[in-house]
């Protein structure tokens, strides 16, 4: 005997065929069946084919157990219709089939006849193999011709609801599995738009009666006499607070047809009722699926943007001589609009800068890559911080980025301590020195949104020992669980505990705090941080 597994997990509904001597069962690449839930192992369990008509199951050591009709097991020989389960939480559960064995207690309502009942059954094993296995547009072009076979109709239709909760025409077919041209169908959408309000089947025996008639004047110039339009509804099962399952409406499955023929016979309905019942369940897998793969492809792709992010940022840098610095940032998503740059002048003198760039994610992302180009096309021939950051500002005004703005931080350190730097609009650093505490502030307004703006700059002369902190106003901003800000009472205090750390030492320290700050809090903003000390000439 052939045997199969109909399978019901978070990736949809599907049936799985026992091809293989050993079938491998497991949330792993590599497994024969792949299958999805917190409580699955990658390679939870197996089922050996030891006879014609014999299966055993055998768990693999899994981390939530296998279970068979409820009860655990490690080896178990598997008869028709027994429920497993993998792990305790029911997110992945399966039942066992042997295929030959033939259910007979159908004989609630107008009996089908033998032909019908038989196709009917395929069909619908067929839409469960299907699930979410594949897209949504073959999933319709199935559910279509098998609607279109079973019932006699000459043609229909699939409508589905847009996030909004308007019906959009999506698929029409014609027996002898014909796709229909054109977007639209040619019939009156009173009736399908009623169904899809309504949540009741709808069947109308002749158009050509009285107010029928005069509803559908478009449909009848067409011969078009008998219709049946069914809702597809997907059933939530009942959470744990024991409330009913809500029936949610996804669109409708519209038939008709000239000639009467088996259409509105009550096997057909029938039928179409349990058809669109599976169909509803299909469609959604399959969107669902289509989604999970487009989530998946875009997570790949966001993936690679971090890791060319990354990769713009400078390498970290060796201990000079008269100084030492060390940088790092922790993107709130999976990219971000914080940066850093070191750069080594023509005059021997060290360039450093951090940039905060309004917003998150990839906007905020590609405009600091842009910024980034900016800033190294114009650091050669730019003479001071201030000339820099002006030229920054008139090339991101050229390029008319709306609703964006950019604070920056630029300094550039000699080796006999002088320091030169312009703050543009960015939260003022921290210098910690034998002179005691002060920020630096000296510059001018956010870059971006103010053609006519102007920049100053300041010199300092540093002492041995001399520490400047440079930071985003992630870590100055950062939101603990009660949803306190982190501050800068507690940035200055932290940097004063621990300036005496080597720069490494000190930022990690810096970072540390505001995780502990933060913890059980989701991370609003990019946590940037830059940390200096000159050492003396």
């Amino acid at each position: 005997m052939n045997a199969r597994l109909e399978v019901n997990d978070t990736l949809g509904r599907r049936v799985v065929a026992l091809d293989k001597p050993v079938f491998r069962i497991g949330r792993g690449t590599d497994s024969d069946l792949r299958v999805t839930g917190s409580d699955v192992s990658r390679d939870h369990a197996e089922i050996i084919r030891t006879g014609d008509d014999r299966y055993e199951l055998y768990d693999h050591g899994s981390r939530c157990g296998t279970f068979v009709n409820g009860t655990a097991v490690t080896a178990q020989v598997l008869t028709h219709g027994d429920q497993i389960r993998l792990g305790g939480s029911g997110e992945a559960e399966l039942v066992f089939v042997l295929e030959d064995v033939r259910t007979t207690t159908v004989e609630a309502g107008p009996p089908l006849v033998a032909g019908e009942f038989r196709h009917l059954a395929g069909l619908l094993d067929g839409l469960r193999a299907l699930g979410s296995g594949r897209v949504v547009e073959e999933v319709l072009t199935l559910v279509m011709d098998a609607a279109i076979e079973i019932c006699g109709a000459e043609r229909g239709f699939i409508m589905l609801a847009s996030d909004e909760g308007r019906l959009e025409f999506k698929i029409a077919r014609a027996q002898g599995r014909r796709t229909l041209p054109g977007k639209t169908f040619q019939t009156s959408l009173k009736i399908p738009e009623e169904v899809f309000a309504t949540g009741q089947d709808r069947v109308v025996v002749d158009l050509l009666d009285g107010d029928e008639a005069r509803a559908h004047m478009g449909t009848v110039a067409l011969g078009i006499r008998h219709v049946l339009c069914a809702p597809l509804r997907v059933v939530h099962y009942v959470d744990r607070a024991g409330a009913a399952p809500e029936p949610r409406r996804i669109g409708v499955l519209y038939l008709d047809s000239r000639e009467k023929g088996t259409l509105l016979s009550p096997a057909t309905r029938t039928a179409l009722e349990t058809l669109a019942a599976e169909a509803a369940v299909a469609i959604e897998s399959a969107r669902l699926y289509r989604e999970t793969l487009e989530k998946a492809r875009l997570d790949r792709e966001l993936q690679i943007a971090a890791e060319i992010q990354r990769a713009l940022l400078p390498e970290a840098r060796p201990a000079d001589g008269h100084f030492e610095v060390v940088a790092a940032s922790v993107p709130c998503r999976s990219i971000g609009g914080d940066f850093f740059e070191y750069l080594d002048l023509p005059s021997g003198e060290f360039g450093f800068a951090l940039g905060d760039v309004a917003g998150k994610g990839p906007s905020a992302a590609l405009l600091t890559a842009m910024i980034q180009g900016i800033f190294a096309a114009q650091t050669p021939s730019a003479e001071t911080p201030a000339e820099l950051i002006a030229r920054v500002n008139r090339g991101l005004i050229r390029r008319s980025i709306q609703s964006r703005f950019v604070t920056l931080f630029y300094a550039v350190l000699s080796r006999d301590g002088r320091l030169t730097y312009c703050n543009a609009g960015h939260n003022p650093p921290i210098l910690v020195g034998r002179r005691g505490t002060r920020r630096l502030d000296t510059g001018g307004v956010i870059l971006g949104p103010f053609p006519d703006a102007t920049f100053e700059e300041e010199t300092l002369q540093l002492d041995p020992g001399d520490v400047l902190v440079v930071f985003s106003d992630g870590v100055s901003e950062a939101m603990s669980a009660s949803g306190e800000e982190f501050g800068d009472d507690r940035l200055l205090s932290c940097v004063n505990a621990h300036r005496h750390l080597p720069p490494q030492g000190l930022l990690d320290r810096l970072f540390s705090t505001v995780r502990e700050f933060t913890v059980g809090a989701e991370q609003n903003d990019d946590i940037t941080a830059l940390v200096l000390r000159y050492g003396g000439q």
